[in-house]
Formats: C-alpha cells, sequence, structure tokens
C-alpha cells in the first residue's frame, strides 16, 4: 500500500491494516496527525467507528453495526483526512446458525444453515440466499446440518453430526441419504476425482468413493466442535479441528493419508478455501485478533479480514468473499477468484 501525502495540517493515513473486516472487526490505523487538534474520530461510510485506542499516530477502530461502506476518514478538530477505501462487508442475511463453510454454487446462489443445538429439531435446516439476497428455506428435517459442498453435477451434500448421515440434495430441493454411519459427520470436501471426505470429529477421515464405497482416509487428533475441510490445487487435503487449544494446527493430508502440520497457532481455527493463486484462508484468531488468516505458498500466516465470531467462507463467481459468522452472513468484495472446488 502506498503513502498518501496530506497539507494544510490534515491528519494524514499511510496504511490501513488489514484492508478487509466485518462489522464488530478492528482496523489497525496508522499515520500522524490524528490527536493534533482533538482526540481523533474515525467514519467509516456515514457511521462513526468506535475508537479503541486513539493517539497521534495510530488508531485502532471498531467496524460499526450497519457499515456498508468502505470509505475510511480520520478527523480530529475540524481537519479531516483523505478517504482511505477498505473492503467493508454488507451483511446479506440473519437469523441464522451456520457452523461451517457456506456453498456457492456455479450461479451464485448460497446455501448456509440454521445447524441448532446437538438432537435439536428446527423448522428450516437449509436455506438458498439467491443473488437478491432473498432467504429462502432450501431443506427442512436434517437435524443439526453442518457441512455442506456442492459436486460437478450441481447437487448439493449436507452432512447431520447428530445422524452420522450424509444427504444428497437437488437444486429443487429433493433430499435422499447418499451415506450412513459417518459418526459425528461434520466437513465436507470433494477432490478431483469427484471421490468425497468426511471428517467425523471423533478422530476419522472418511474417503466415500463415486460407487459409495467408505474407507478409513486418515485419522487426526479430535475436536471438540467440528472438522472443517478443503482441498488445495496439489491435491492435498486440508483439514482444522477446534480444540481446547489457543495454539492449534491447521493440518495437511497427502492423497495417501499421510498427515503433517501445514500451518500452527492459531485459536478455534475453522473454516477454509483456496484462491486461484493457492493461498489458504482460514476463519481462526491469531496473536488474540480474530477473522480471516490468510496463508501463502511460504506457510506466512497474515490476517487478512478482520472480525469477530467467524465460522466459515466461501468465494463467489463474482470474487466476493462470503462470510459466515455464527448467526449471520456477510458479502466482501475483495475482487479475489477462488480456486475451483472440485
Amino acid at each position: 500500500m502506498g503513502i498518501r501525502k496530506e497539507t494544510n495540517g490534515r491528519p494524514e493515513i499511510s496504511q490501513v491494516w488489514p484492508s478487509a473486516a466485518i462489522a464488530g472487526g478492528e482496523l489497525q490505523i496508522k499515520g500522524k496527525g490524528f490527536a493534533r487538534k482533538d482526540r481523533p474520530r474515525v467514519m467509516i461510510g456515514e457511521l462513526a467507528a468506535p475508537v479503541v485506542i486513539g493517539s497521534d499516530s495510530l488508531i485502532i477502530a471498531r467496524v460499526p453495526e450497519g457499515a456498508s461502506a468502505g470509505e475510511l476518514v480520520v478527523a480530529s478538530g475540524d481537519q479531516s483526512s483523505t478517504v482511505w477505501n477498505c473492503d467493508v462487508g454488507i451483511q446479506v442475511a440473519e437469523g441464522l446458525h451456520p457452523v461451517a463453510n457456506p456453498a456457492v454454487d456455479s450461479f451464485g446462489n448460497i446455501f448456509t444453515t440454521f445447524s441448532g443445538s446437538r438432537g435439536q429439531k428446527v423448522p428450516v435446516s437449509v436455506y438458498k440466499i439467491d443473488l437478491n439476497y432473498n432467504s429462502k428455506p432450501f431443506l427442512k428435517d436434517v437435524m443439526n446440518a453442518t457441512g455442506l459442498g456442492f459436486d460437478r453435477d450441481g447437487l448439493l451434500y449436507i452432512s447431520s453430526r447428530a445422524e452420522g448421515i450424509i444427504y444428497q440434495a437437488t437444486p429443487n430441493g429433493n433430499m435422499s441419504v447418499y451415506a450412513e454411519g459417518m459418526g459425528i459427520a461434520t466437513g465436507l470436501a470433494f477432490d478431483q476425482d469427484e471421490n468425497l471426505y468426511v471428517g467425523d470429529r471423533s478422530g476419522t477421515i472418511f474417503k466415500i468413493s463415486r460407487g459409495r464405497q467408505i474407507f478409513v482416509f486418515a485419522t487426526v487428533e479430535p475436536s471438540i466442535s467440528a472438522y472443517h475441510l478443503a482441498f488445495g490445487p496439489d491435491r492435498y487435503l486440508y483439514v482444522t479441528g477446534p480444540t481446547t487449544s489457543s495454539f492449534d494446527s491447521v493440518y495437511r493430508i497427502s492423497p495417501e493419508g499421510e498427515v503433517e502440520v501445514f500451518a500452527r497457532g492459531f485459536g478455534r481455527p475453522q473454516g477454509m478455501a483456496f484462491d486461484q493463486d493457492g493461498r489458504l484462508y482460514l476463519a481462526a484468531s491469531m496473536g488474540g485478533r480474530k477473522g480471516i488468516v490468510r496463508i501463502g505458498p511460504d506457510r506466512k500466516p497474515e490476517l487478512f479480514l478482520s472480525g469477530p465470531g467467524i465460522v466459515g467462507l466461501a468465494f463467489t463467481p463474482s470474487r466476493s468473499l462470503v462470510v459466515a459468522t455464527n448467526n449471520a452472513l456477510y458479502r466482501v468484495d475483495v475482487g479475489i477468484r477462488g480456486n475451483p472446488l472440485i
């Protein structure tokens, strides 16, 4: 990011980090002249952003609820900085209960869950959010719907952690049982050969062939909540499973089922997605900061997006990022193409 020079005693912003956030996320603003005349104030669009820390050269501001534009301005007294553009997420759905990644079909429709507490029967298990962000019931009668994923034919797969069942649904919502006996079934992911992988949070990763033969693919440390799965462009399966530790790992499993640690040092690592350049995006906290962490091929993590309660994410055909919190969905226009899921 370049430095923007300003004159006439106005506050000067030199950097905003991270460059993306959703409501409740914190932005670190660096520059000078922030408290030249008075305590600094921050505006994001038309809304005031609460200042957590404010000094002449550093501000930490929280993105307010309802923020829908990323035009950030720092003011002190009667002087204001020029606008700094950030990627601020727009809420597109609420009243939900996702516990993993949303799923996006080839048209850009978004599917997410109302998972509920263990054993809770809810009126709607899976919702569909269309291109105009209208939320409509899509599936009922899936107990504790958890993981979602599409195959190449546009069929949606849903895991039930209460029943240990994987369901298959057509685009018009006709549902059938695809596989049973999956333990506490959580995360789902397809490989390039269209084998389906299912994470049983008690410690097993299952592989289901297109002929529906079931194999034990790998075993990893049990999770207190769920496994989250994603295939990288290297054809390795990436797995997270939150524990009680604040120093959890992202695992990487070879096509032969060999498990290694890809990266570590995260609090409650959950949903994942890859972009077309092979960078991994991970819902987690790092160094006490919550949001989405990006990990490049060099395996060095950086905070990409700031926000609380994030459980999953997915890229859309329009190069936006859908971010799922534990009760809502946000669209963030990051301009990044996701890696094809299969």
